[in-house]
C-alpha cells in the first residue's frame, strides 16, 4: 500500500535509533566494559520512551493500514484474515527470540513473551477497535491503570505471565504483557483515527522526506522489523571480534 506518511516512518526510524542504543549499552554492560544501573531514572525512562513510541505507532499504523485496505473493498472476515496473518507472522518471530534466548540466556531470562509476541497478539486484539476514538482512550487508560497495579504485586504463578500477572522470580530480558500495554496501543488507535482520519493528515506539517536525514529514518522506520531482528546480533558479534582480536 502506498502513500505512506513520513512522519510516522521517520518517528519509529528514532525509536529504531533509540532501541539500538540502549542495547549497545546493554552489550557494553554484559561484557563488563562498563556498570550500568538500568534502575537509574535516565535509563529507565530511556527505555520507556522507546518502548511506548513503538508501541504507540503500532496503534497508528493499524489505523491507516485497515483504512487502506477499506478503501480497496477489503473489509469484514477477508479484512480480519489479513490482520490475524501479520500477527501471526510477528509472533512466530518472537518465538525465534525466545528459542534463541532460551539456548543464549537460559530458561530463567529467555524472553517468554517480548515485544514481539506482544506486537503480534496485538495486531489481532486491536481488530474490534480500530474505528474507535475516545472510547479507546478511555479503554487504554483503563488498561495501563490496571497494569500498574498488577506491577506493584508478585504471584506464585506464570500462566498468565503474557496478561501481566509477573511471577516473583520472573527475570526476562525483554517483557511486555498485555496489561497495560495493549492500553497503549489502544491510544495509539485513537491518535491514528483522529490525526490521519480519511488517510487524510488532520495538521499542518512541511514536508521534510527528501532532507537527508529525514530521508534515513524514514528508511529505517520502514524496515524495523528487519533491524530489530538483526541489530543485537550483529552488536553482540562485534563485540565478541572486538575482544577476540584485543592483545
Amino acid at each position: 500500500m502506498s502513500n505512506r506518511f513520513w512522519e510516522i516512518d521517520a518517528v519509529r526510524g528514532v525509536a529504531i535509533m533509540m532501541m539500538v542504543i540502549y542495547h549497545f549499552v546493554y552489550d557494553l554492560d554484559y561484557f563488563g566494559v562498563t556498570d550500568v544501573v538500568y534502575a537509574d531514572p535516565f535509563w529507565f525512562y530511556f527505555q520507556r520512551v522507546t518502548a511506548t513510541t513503538f508501541i504507540v505507532l503500532v496503534g497508528v499504523s493499524l489505523t491507516i493500514s485497515n483504512a487502506k485496505f477499506v478503501q480497496q473493498g477489503i473489509n469484514g472476515r477477508a479484512l480480519f484474515w489479513m490482520f490475524l496473518q501479520r500477527g501471526a507472522s510477528i509472533f512466530a518471530w518472537g518465538l525465534v527470540i525466545t528459542l534463541i534466548t532460551w539456548l543464549t540466556l537460559g530458561a530463567e531470562r529467555a524472553v517468554r513473551f517480548g515485544i514481539l509476541h506482544f506486537i503480534g497478539t496485538s495486531i489481532v486484539l486491536a481488530f474490534p477497535f480500530l474505528k474507535g476514538r475516545w472510547t479507546n482512550v478511555t479503554l487504554g487508560v483503563l488498561c495501563i491503570y490496571i497494569g500498574k497495579m498488577l506491577q506493584a504485586q508478585t504471584f506464585s504463578f506464570s500462566g498468565l505471565l503474557w496478561l501481566g500477572f509477573e511471577p516473583a522470580n520472573h527475570q526476562s530480558v525483554d517483557y511486555f504483557p498485555l496489561i497495560p500495554w495493549f492500553g497503549v496501543v489502544l491510544i495509539g488507535i485513537a491518535l491514528g483515527n483522529i490525526l490521519y482520519r480519511d488517510l487524510k493528515r488532520q495538521f499542518s506539517l512541511p514536508e521534510l522526506s527528501h532532507v537527508l536525514p529525514v530521508s534515513l529514518l524514514q528508511l529505517m522506520g520502514r524496515h524495523s522489523l528487519v533491524l530489530y531482528l538483526i541489530h543485537q546480533p550483529f552488536l553482540f558479534a562485534g563485540f565478541m571480534l572486538v575482544f577476540f582480536l584485543m592483545p
